[in-house]
């Protein structure tokens, strides 16, 4: 069971639980999980904060389950929990709603789950506590909305029927998505990638980060092979290929050093594109890059990364990136630094925002934030393609993608 847990958070199925304060969401998830994942209590506003747990779930596999807080409320500090239960949706690949079938459904369950419409997210509707309502029929649910079951947190009533209504959502939603490649497309049975991997003070020590983790699976899963080399060796480790490899791909900090000993007539692209095009739009974040073209004094550019992790002296995202952007630009731009669910609302403010290759996050949460870009009129790159952009090999990266 350990490699199951293994599973990158990013990769997993995200099932959350919405409701209104006391309608036995935290009951429900314990029920659903078989494990005493959330603080239960009869007094209103008991979960704080959203409650995450990776765990396998059978038949589905590997899921990350979310217990959210009431969306009902009050206060300041119910604000800011409505708030953070809110930007749960933002990463839920299927939602249950949980509404308290002895009280009925309320003004605040049509509204969430005018919500969970808008922004398209499956859903399941779970009437719970219905072992104390004075129906189990369909009488008193909300109208024209499939997927509805009664349960019982408490009793265990139809409880498994519910894991299997949320399997079957899941199913449906799969079915309908056309999974983007990571890197499989792009290297076939038997050929080679070389991976330059630069070990450094940002490098973390003993292991590889993720996304070249999941690029040496998916080329071995493909029958491709993988060599991978430090930076520093990479002239030395092609003289010695008796056939030039099918494709180079790079950390993106060294991007401008490799284009220079990798052959134009070999292909070449960074781990973060790939990224860009496994999780998110290429075309759009592609786009966005040349925004730094119009980067003045005293405009605000917002660097995001999906994850929060211990900064290094040297790290990428605030050292790195900014030294390039302002030495390309010739000025003194304001930025600004998110990390993990920090994500803002509002961009109207920033000029650019520059995201990681979200390795940590789901493909919906990374489209949401890149729609939310968008939508406010704020052009949105990612790291490696804005370094390709900036050492004038944008093109020839994409090109590695088949894209012009």
């Amino acid at each position: 069971m350990a490699g199951l847990n293994q599973t990158p958070s990013g990769e997993r199925i995200h099932i959350a639980f919405f409701g209104r304060r006391n309608a036995g969401k935290s009951s429900l998830v314990n029920a659903f999980t078989g494990q005493s994942l959330a603080i239960v209590s009869d007094v209103k506003g008991t979960t704080t904060d959203p409650v995450y747990k990776a765990m396998e779930l059978l038949p589905l596999g590997p899921v990350m389950i979310i217990d959210t807080p009431g969306l009902d409320d009050e206060g300041a500090l119910g604000e800011l929990r409505v708030k953070k239960a809110k930007q749960v949706l933002n990463k839920t690949d299927v939602a249950v709603l949980v509404v308290d079938s002895s009280v009925g459904i309320t003004d605040n369950d049509n509204e969430l789950l005018s919500l969970i419409k808008a922004k398209e997210i499956p859903f399941v509707v779970a009437m719970n506590k219905c072992d104390l309502s004075k129906t189990s029929s369909s009488q008193g649910t909300f109208k024209d909305v499939e997927n509805t079951i009664f349960v019982s947190a408490l009793t265990g009533i139809n409880v498994n029927e519910l894991k299997d209504l949320v399997s079957r959502v899941v199913s449906d939603a799969a079915g309908d998505k056309k999974e983007n490649p990571l890197v499989s497309d792009l290297v076939s049975l038997g050929e080679l990638a070389v991976l330059v991997v630069p070990i450094d003070k940002s490098a973390p020590k003993g292991r590889l980060i993720l996304p070249q983790q999941q690029v040496i699976r998916d080329l071995l899963d493909s029958g491709a092979s993988a060599l991978v080399c430090r930076d520093n060796e990479l002239e030395e480790t092609l003289e010695k290929l008796k056939v030039p490899p099918e494709i180079v791909i790079t950390d993106s900090q060294v991007f401008s050093f490799v284009s220079k000993i990798v052959p134009e007539n070999v292909p070449l692209t960074s781990f973060s594109i790939l990224m860009a095009r496994y999780k998110g739009d290429l075309d759009l974040v592609a786009k966005g890059a040349f925004a730094i073209d119009d980067i003045k004094d005293g405009d605000k550019i917002l660097i995001s990364e999906g994850c929060t992790h211990h900064r290094q002296c040297e790290d990428i995202g605030t050292v790195k990136l900014p030294r390039m952007i302002r030495a390309y630009t010739k000025a003194e731009p304001e930025f600004v630094f998110t990390s993990g669910n920090e994500f803002p609302e509002s961009l109207e403010e920033y000029k650019l925002a520059v995201h990681c290759g979200g390795c940590m996050l789901s493909e919906r949460e990374m489209r949401y934030r890149q729609r939310c870009a968008i939508d406010q009129g704020v052009p949105i790159t990612n790291y490696g393609i804005l370094i390709a952009y900036i050492n004038g090999i944008l093109k020839r990266s994409l090109n590695a993608l088949g894209k012009d």
